[in-house]
């Protein structure tokens, strides 16, 4: 059913029926030069103009009044879904997603791997033109078998929940081009090309990555490398384009 109304939308196609969809992770808003400067995270967001962006390494910070996530959120006028992995005493830290669309439904997923880092993933859903987009954004750990297991987690719950079009993003961690996490995404997916987005700097690592299915939904993955893109963090964002 999910693969009908998906034919049936990209037939009607304007350019008024494109989507942005970004990944970030903004470094607890540190930048190259090692300062705290979430106006610089903010000008970033708005250079990318995306309806949906993921965030990683989000920091609670109170700046002006606002929470880091609600400034940043206020900023670029989205709303903030807030998915923290990590909770201290003194701050919260984790993913987040920033949204113009309208929200069905979403939820936190628990990925900690026994004896590492906890780790989470958000799922959420959201009404496009009458149809179901399912965004699956999250931040995967540092050690290989940790992103296997977090990997089959993410897909088992991707294939659980047939929506119209589906997106799997974020800093998946992954060093090797070759590795098993990236083959099976490429596999469950397709294959996406290797755009490197770290250090921000001189970006040599593809840590960051989106998948899209139905694929042919994609007009155009880029890596957004201005200027102050470079200075804000120590990753650069990473866009897709897609119509329906």
């Amino acid at each position: 059913m999910a693969e009908q109304n998906f034919n049936r939308l990209v037939t009607q196609v304007t350019p008024s029926n494109t989507l942005t969809i970004a990944t970030y992770n903004i470094h607890a808003c540190i930048g190259s030069d090692g300062q705290f400067d979430p106006a610089r995270i903010a000008a970033v967001l708005q250079e990318l103009d995306a309806d949906i962006i993921a965030l990683q390494e989000v920091e609670h910070h109170s700046i002006d009044e606002l929470d880091l996530l609600e400034y940043l959120a206020y900023q670029t006028g989205h709303e903030a879904l807030a998915g923290p992995t990590l909770f201290r005493e003194t701050r919260h830290y984790g993913n987040a997603l920033l949204t113009r669309l309208p929200l069905r439904s979403f939820k936190h997923i628990d990925l900690s791997f026994s004896g590492c880092e906890p780790r989470g993933a958000i799922e959420a859903t959201f009404d496009v033109a009458g149809y179901e987009l399912q965004v699956i954004a999250t931040h995967l750990g540092l050690k290989p078998a940790e992103r296997r297991w977090q990997v089959k987690q993410l897909l088992e719950i991707k294939s659980q929940q047939e929506a119209d079009i589906s997106c799997l993003l974020g800093d998946v961690n992954e060093w090797l081009l070759w590795g098993r996490p990236l083959r099976w995404l490429h596999q469950h997916f397709s294959a996406q090309p290797h755009l490197p987005t770290f250090p921000a700097g001189w970006p040599v690592f593809a840590l960051d990555r989106i998948w899209i299915s139905p694929q042919r939904c994609q007009i155009k993955l880029s890596v957004h490398k201005t200027a102050l893109a470079r200075q804000a963090s120590d990753h650069l964002p990473l866009v897709v384009k897609m119509r329906f």
